[in-house]
């Protein structure tokens, strides 16, 4: 045959397979049909590997073995999602315990950001709760969720991503700790300072402390000056405790507002190597409580450590039409070379595609947790 009749018969093949793939998927409703009278769960593991084994037996190569699980591998993940589908339309997908609110009440609240005064993340506070917040400071990220935890103050608010030094992979953890939730966010532009004290010039500084991912902002910056860099836990931090050693050979970074507040001169302006810099910032609070006019949902999981666990985990957002913004990972802690995945996608827990890729994930990945929908 020459190529033009491979191709028809090529297409008399397909044509069948698709048939054959439209029958299969009636088979399926009534699959669904089924296990909403019964109760019966949608994903069946051990089921499936056993149909997958069968049907790679029935061929005459190692390649089409292989093939031929793929090619199953993905009709099968496509009728499950068909059937969480199914079962939302009766309505058994199962409630998502958050709860929509018209808009979410950020006055006459408590708040709590970590660091000092002068502080990025009491910038972030007070331009998303407005400056007559009433507010506390603490030392540590911890102490901060631990205070919405316990109910001393209502929201946080956490750094989480800067776009030049990347995820703060601390809040990532303790997002999976507390029992407390994202509700919105504020993006801040960071413009790092050098800050020194009454009389000091750049030919005096022979340390320079700030916060690890401000070190790493300004590296470009630092890298000649031969100065020993400190790390503090925060910017503010660093500008208070040089300012209270009145050194003139120490030098803090840090922001402008820190410098009006701790009465430090500022040596050089907008340090950092990337100009357009800026960090994000969560307010979360111990409320599963989301908006009716949020746009963003964070979650984690875990997936089995095999081939294709992680592609058919983020298949089901392929398939209701949701665009995924962004994807972490953390080392599970005692379980080498496996880890737990953090996404952020587009949609709102009432978008019924958003209620069936939440049901898909739950039941095929594994201590998966919403940490908020924002």
């Amino acid at each position: 045959m020459d190529l033009s009749e491979i191709r028809l018969e090529l297409d008399k093949i397909d044509e069948q397979i698709v048939k054959l793939y439209e029958e299969r998927v009636e088979l399926c409703r009534q699959v669904a049909d089924y296990k909403i009278k019964t109760g019966k769960r949608v994903f069946d593991k051990e089921r499936e590997q056993q149909k997958l084994d069968t049907l790679s037996a029935l061929t005459h190569s190692d390649f089409n073995a292989q093939g031929v699980r793929e090619i199953f591998e993905q009709i099968i993940s496509i009728s499950r999602k068909l059937q969480y589908q199914i079962l939302a339309e009766h309505e058994k997908a199962g409630r998502l315990s958050f709860i929509e609110m018209n808009d979410i009440d950020v006055k006459k609240c408590r708040v709590v950001f970590q660091g000092a005064e002068g502080a990025y993340s009491q910038a972030a506070m007070l331009k998303y709760f407005g400056d007559e917040v009433n507010c506390f400071k603490v030392d540590t990220f911890r102490d901060a969720m631990l205070a919405i935890d316990e109910g001393s103050a209502d929201f946080a608010v956490l750094p989480i991503e800067n776009s030049s030094a990347g995820v703060v992979s601390e809040i990532y953890d303790l997002l999976v700790e507390f029992e407390n939730y994202i509700v919105g966010e504020q993006i801040i532009k960071i413009e790092h300072c050098l800050l020194g004290v009454e009389g000091a010039t750049k030919d005096d500084i022979t340390t320079v402390y700030s916060h690890p991912q401000s070190l790493m902002q300004t590296a470009h910056y630092l890298q000649d000056k031969g100065w020993q860099q400190i790390s503090m836990k925060n910017n503010a931090f660093a500008a208070k405790k040089v300012a209270d050693d009145k050194d003139k050979t120490q030098a803090a970074i840090a922001s402008e507002t820190a410098a009006k507040i701790y009465g430090l001169n500022i040596l050089e302006k907008g340090i950092n190597d990337l100009k357009e810099n800026s960090t994000r910032f969560i307010i979360v609070t111990n409320q599963k409580v989301f908006s009716k006019e949020a746009t963003k949902i964070s979650l984690c999981f875990e997936v089995n450590h095999e081939s294709g666990a992680l592609y058919h985990a983020l298949s089901h957002l392929i398939y209701n039409g949701l665009n995924m913004t962004k994807i972490e990972s953390r080392p599970l802690e005692g379980r080498n070379w496996e880890y737990r995945f953090f996404l952020d996608f587009e949609g709102n827990m009432e978008d019924s595609a958003v209620r069936n890729a939440l049901r898909g994930l739950r039941e095929e990945t594994r201590n998966m947790k919403i940490l908020g929908n924002y």
